[in-house]
């Protein structure tokens, strides 16, 4: 892997998405291979129960979004990895060089008749500040910044409508401009298996909270 150190400061001062040709290249096998069992929920990473729906959220470090997802009620599978970039197969350090354009995302997979996309999304709106920009808090560059990625036209519309009712609360409450991507028909990388639920294996590992405290209403 080819860093550009240079590049790599100078994007943490002042972050900037990378362009196509400043990408690295990746690869193109997947990073995580074979795809292990959630240590939590039990299933395979990649397993999507009949009946069950997929949606992706990136709102920062994704350790504790993973959690978050993972304890909720009707969510039956998660995993971590990378959206919205350019270089394919990714991988954690790579990405956070700033030089493959991703967000850190989780994958989350849910039953519909227990919990709806709408009520995940007022989840990703509750827990961070969507008016970072290419951060949250504390963890600056590209791969935090606040994205959603719808995976069809319904799914499209709601986080559309969501993040118009959301401004509302927020502007309302003193905050800015949400920064949040909403950026359908993008890929999802895995990332390697010690980030998949990192926090249910490191218990005191790194989780910042960079909610508002604004609630969708």
């Amino acid at each position: 892997m080819d860093i550009d150190v240079a590049g790599f400061l100078q994007r943490r001062l002042n972050p900037q998405l990378v362009t196509q040709e400043e990408a690295l290249p990746g690869r193109d096998q997947p990073i995580l291979d074979p795809i292990p069992r959630h240590a939590v929920l039990g299933l395979p990473l990649d397993e999507v129960p009949e009946g069950c729906e997929v949606a992706h959220f990136a709102m920062g470090c994704y350790w504790g979004e993973e959690r978050l997802f993972w304890e909720t009620d009707g969510v039956v599978n998660t995993s971590v990895g990378f959206m919205g970039g350019i270089t394919p197969n990714p991988t954690y350090r790579e990405t956070c060089t700033g030089q493959t354009g991703h967000t850190e995302t989780v994958q989350v997979v849910f039953d519909p008749a227990r919990i709806s996309y709408d009520d995940l999304l007022r989840l990703f709106w509750e827990n961070h500040d969507p008016t970072q920009g290419f951060r949250q808090g504390n963890d600056v560059g590209t791969q935090y910044r606040s994205a959603i990625f719808p995976t069809d036209e319904a799914q499209l519309a709601a986080a559309t409508r969501s993040r118009d009712a959301f401004q509302a609360r927020m502007t309302e409450s003193g905050y800015g401009q949400i920064t949040t991507e909403i950026t359908p028909g993008a890929t999802f990388y895995r990332a390697e298996e010690e980030h998949q639920q990192y926090l249910h294996k490191n218990p005191g590992g790194y989780c910042p909270n960079h909610a508002t405290g604004v609630r969708c209403g």
